[in-house]
């Protein structure tokens, strides 16, 4: 699998041509230590994939667009192939997926998707166009992020000992699944101040899913040394908190521009919550950041 390599005095970052992941994040000044989750397969094979063009699941993995039926797996097909290198330096690595035949069989839209890491310090940014190259016919489409971090990061250290920090106190509301499907239903999350220490017990029933939340800013930290995550992710509607289940040793924070279906059948694309819908010829743009600290 070929990879790019992005470095600096303090970070050291690695980039997946495949699914244009990012795969590594370590803090060379920090005893080299390793912030996201290494794609164990015994657990979960995953660092952390881009969504696109779809975010969650379908009902029975199934849409309609224009009265024809079209089927794409969770989350998409993005994470799962190949991306053509734009440019890549020392700090910067811009790597772009197109439409082609196979995926215009269960996603019938023209599309360029270019994905963009940046190292500046012990921050990455993650800088997402896309753009509709049609002529004449709108792009409909969702994009996720769903990085995983190692939690926790030291050895002497345990799950619980970790808490998510928002950038202020927070009164948190969690969106049911049911089956990978949105059931409707939703409960309050008890938070202490801008803390929600975690447990595996929090995600008993699937991830935490937050719709319309009022923070930007979300660090995963640790009650028993300095070492924490931060991402910022300014404009995005949606967020799923997710660990694979009891005693897996990482958690992901998911900033999202789209969010699963309702339980149901299948419906018009174009009705599903948190689609977006670009003119031809248009961009959209998104950027969010991980630092290291």
């Amino acid at each position: 699998m070929s990879a790019y390599f992005l470095e600096n005095a303090q970070c050291r970052v690695r980039v997946n041509q495949h699914g244009a992941e990012l795969s590594s994040l370590v803090r060379k000044d920090l005893d080299h230590l390793e912030y996201l989750w290494p794609a164990d397969p015994a657990v979960w094979a995953r660092h952390a994939p881009v969504l696109f063009p779809i975010v969650g699941r379908l009902p029975e993995d199934t849409y309609y667009h224009q009265g024809q039926a079209y089927r794409l797996p969770q989350h998409g097909f993005a994470r799962d192939r190949a991306f053509e290198l734009v440019r890549a330096s020392a700090t910067e690595v811009q790597l772009r997926l197109m439409d082609d035949a196979d995926s215009r069989q269960g996603f019938p839209f023209a599309f360029e998707l270019t994905i963009t890491h940046r190292l500046q310090g012990t921050t990455v940014h993650v800088i997402w166009e896309v753009r509709n190259p049609a002529a004449d016919a709108e792009l409909l489409f969702s994009i996720g992020a769903h990085p995983a971090f190692r939690c926790p990061l030291l050895p002497d250290e345990t799950f619980e000992d970790y808490a998510f920090r928002f950038d202020h106190p927070v009164q948190l509301e969690r969106h049911l699944l049911q089956g990978g499907l949105l059931n409707g239903q939703s409960e309050a999350v008890p938070t202490t101040g801008p803390e929600l220490p975690l447990t595996y017990a929090l995600f008993a029933h699937d991830a935490l899913v937050l719709k319309h939340y009022d923070f930007t800013r979300l660090a995963l930290v640790s009650r028993r040394s300095p070492r924490a995550v931060q991402l910022q992710f300014d404009g995005f509607p949606y967020l799923g908190l997710w660990t694979k289940g009891p005693g897996a040793p990482f958690v992901c924070i998911e900033p999202w521009h789209g969010i699963a279906s309702s339980v149901g059948g299948p419906t018009e694309l174009a009705d599903k919550e948190g689609i977006l819908t670009l003119a031809p010829g248009a961009t959209f743009r998104a950027t969010y950041t991980i630092s290291a600290e």
